[in-house]
């Protein structure tokens, strides 16, 4: 592979992880939020019970390891820029620019944890996706992110809330990236039988 074909690789591999990370955020706002602000109108505005972003996080960080977080930190940015409504000047707060970073590094920080202990289930090498091993991953993220999540918001987050808070963000992130395995799942699946040869 010549140095122009692996830029332009690395460039498409960037491009598509911020517009992925852009289009989940944008469908947990405008499909999951209205649907969670109706049945549970005083959870927590930080938090969706899907969060699509985490599960995505999750699986770009499976494919393409430490190579994710900057294009994820750059799609939860340009997430805040792009749907935050009178929030807007508020991306360059220092608040939101630590909860863009906690977000990025979480998913990483988590398959870290698991190595330690001695599961490598990265995408590399050969490997299949393991779903179990997959979603004990993106369970550690989702308590890393939650518990960072809690540390960064700790000022607008009433104190009788946090447990909630807490809770709303573990399990956001966790069906969030059930979700989008589903999802996944079911293209893999239509993307099999359409290739079908016959």
């Amino acid at each position: 592979m010549s140095t122009l074909d692996h830029i332009t690789a690395s460039v498409l591999k960037f491009l598509i992880v911020v517009a992925a990370y852009v289009l989940c955020h944008g469908i947990t706002l405008f499909a999951v939020a209205p649907v969670q602000t109706l049945v549970l109108p005083h959870v927590t505005i930080f938090a969706s019970l899907i969060y699509l972003p985490h599960g995505f996080r999750v699986l770009a960080t499976w494919l393409i390891g430490w190579k994710a977080i900057i294009p994820l930190f750059a799609g939860s940015y340009l997430s805040n820029l792009v749907f935050a409504r009178d929030e807007v000047r508020a991306v360059n707060d220092p608040a939101m620019l630590q909860s863009t970073t906690v977000g990025a590094l979480s998913a990483y920080a988590a398959f870290g944890l698991v190595r330690i202990f001695g599961r490598n289930i990265t995408a590399n090498r050969g490997r299949i996706m393991d779903w179990k091993w997959l979603l004990i991953v993106g369970a550690v993220a989702s308590v890393l992110n939650s518990v960072g999540q809690l540390v960064v918001f700790s000022g607008l987050i009433l104190p009788d809330q946090v447990f909630v808070a807490l809770v709303v963000f573990a399990v956001g992130d966790l069906f969030g990236l059930t979700a989008t395995m589903l999802m996944l799942m079911v293209i893999f699946r239509w993307l099999r039988l359409f290739h079908k040869p016959g």
